[in-house]
């Protein structure tokens, strides 16, 4: 995809590696004229969410689209849901296969049921009330972690290149991500959030079937109902019906 589907007034810097490219983005934030991307080949320092490490070996996909919007926290953290409708168009025009590709609440996407990509939002507040958004997106283009690394009954990892056969570069990804993420959060900002809600359930994985999420040291057991209009996910127990903020979701 050439750069004339680049999107207007978005910057975009690569790097041979960074520590973290959320890290890079709040370091370069209060230079930068306007959002932008930062890709980098390599992360010493990845993280997911929870503080986890997130492995990042060359070749796979490290990037943070940088802005400072001016929403109240809870408007602006809804983006991690523009963000997964975003990596869903990237990855269906890259894998020719978007009937393979689900979102998995609250920040994760499946390809063939497995985790291809996940998203981690930081925001932090600087002078005059002025606030900086890091959306970290990791996407496995080449490999993936092995299953035996990651917690029992969690969601297996997989790769682009092992299950669609395609082969990427990141900054080819990045081609895909920076205009599909333009459109969503132009229909964001004009519209809100409940088209990014009905969008995002259209693609959801595990929609009105059984899951288990988990806050803290505590599992409930439900059916995965929807999301309200705040992104809390519905869950549906013979008791009651919740709406969870935070959790991790097995299925």
């Amino acid at each position: 995809m050439s750069d004339s589907t680049w999107p207007d007034r978005v910057g975009r810097v690569a790097l041979p590696f960074v520590d973290s490219t959320n890290a890079e983005a709040f370091r370069r934030a209060p230079h930068l004229p306007g959002p932008a991307w930062i890709l980098a080949a390599e992360q010493t320092a990845g993280r997911g969410r929870r503080a986890r490490p997130w492995a990042s070996p060359r070749g796979n996909f490290y990037a943070t689209h940088v802005m400072q919007p001016s929403e109240p926290p809870q408007t602006i953290a809804l983006r991690s849901f523009v963000a997964a409708l975003a990596l869903h168009d990237a990855l269906s025009v890259a894998t020719g296969s978007p009937q393979a590709i689900a979102l998995k609440w609250p920040n994760d996407v499946l390809l063939s049921g497995g985790k291809v990509a996940g998203i981690l939002l930081e925001c932090q507040t600087a002078g005059q009330g002025s606030q900086t958004l890091a959306i970290g997106i990791g996407v496995n283009l080449i490999g993936h972690p092995d299953a035996a690394q990651v917690e029992p009954g969690a969601t297996p990892p997989v790769s682009v290149l092992s299950e669609s056969g395609q082969r990427l570069t990141p900054e080819g990804f990045l081609a895909l991500l920076a205009p599909a993420y333009a459109r969503w959060e132009a229909v964001f900002i004009a519209q809100g959030f409940a088209p990014i809600r009905t969008a995002w359930l259209g693609r959801a994985a595990r929609l009105g079937e059984p899951i288990r999420a988990r806050t803290g040291t505590h599992d409930r057991q439900g059916i995965f109902e929807s999301i309200d209009a705040d992104g809390n996910l519905i869950l549906r127990t013979p008791h009651t019906t919740l709406a969870i903020p935070a959790a991790e979701v097995f299925f």
